[in-house]
């Protein structure tokens, strides 16, 4: 693969997949479906790779789904002949991590963390504000800490639903701007849309307070813009940073001389 940084990417998540190129480090021709759709996904993706270079291409996958990401590997590979890399097996993400010996973390939390530190070279909060929510810390070094894992919008106000007999089925969407919420579905959304920006907010002070300074706080994921567009706590919403922690992993493995050495438990 060349130094160009040229793949085509493939984010499969709980809830949606996202492909894209990219082409000498910048994201184009981005696409996003629902994770069983595993048809569209191909063949968005076969389209994207039809406009790669073939000689310095790669097709790179991160996944959070299993199932998906399965399912979508062997499609790609009965089309295009080529092997899939997979961030985490084939590829490191490229972050240093101080967790537990025995902690499996997710790759989407760590390609994000690993893009925050890349673009920013600072400590940051990272909120991914998808299926679920996670609030992540990455110090001064570029250390991954982990950070906090709750349900998200949606999964709360699903069960909510399913686990009482009155409250209705209602789908995400930003509350009415009004102190109170003046009818059932009104007053689930109140609760959900600021249980999370007032989980967002403790947590941040809890880690700014244990590392003894305020760091940045970005958030990504499909529901960040809805939840956090006027929330002055948050600095920056970046919709591709999981694309961008893969171009970040990419580059790590073709130029290893360009970014430090990624070591666990520093």
């Amino acid at each position: 693969m060349s130094t160009e940084v040229t793949f085509l990417a493939i984010a499969a998540g709980n809830t949606r997949t996202t492909v894209a190129s990219v082409t000498c480090g910048e994201i184009t021709n981005k696409k996003s479906f629902p994770s069983n759709e595993t048809a569209s996904i191909v063949d968005a993706a076969l389209s994207c790779w039809s406009e790669l270079d073939a000689e310095i291409g790669q097709i790179v996958m991160a996944s959070s789904n299993e199932e998906a990401a399965k399912s979508i590997s062997v499609a790609m590979a009965d089309q295009t002949s080529r092997d899939i890399w997979q961030i985490g097996e084939d590829l490191p993400a490229p972050i240093g991590q101080h967790l537990d010996p025995e902690t499996i973390t997710g790759i989407d939390r760590l390609l994000n963390a690993a893009a925050a530190w890349d673009a920013h070279q600072q400590a940051c909060v990272v909120v991914d504000a998808g299926t679920c929510v996670t609030v992540d810390f990455v110090d001064g070094e570029g250390t991954f800490h982990g950070g906090a894992i709750a349900p998200g919008a949606q999964a709360q106000l699903d069960a909510m639903h399913k686990d009482t007999s009155a409250l209705p089925d209602i789908t995400f969407e930003a509350p009415l701007k009004e102190a109170f919420g003046k009818n059932t579905a009104q007053a689930m959304l109140q609760g959900v849309f600021h249980g999370i920006r007032g989980m967002v907010r403790q947590l941040s002070e809890q880690y700014a307070i244990r590392y003894g300074a305020y760091p940045l706080v970005i958030a990504t994921g499909g529901d960040a813009m809805l939840l956090f567009d006027d929330d002055e706590l948050i600095e920056r919403i970046v919709p591709d940073l999981q694309l961008q922690g893969m171009i970040a992993s990419v580059k790590r493995s073709v130029s290893p001389e360009e970014a430090d050495a990624t070591t666990s438990d520093e």
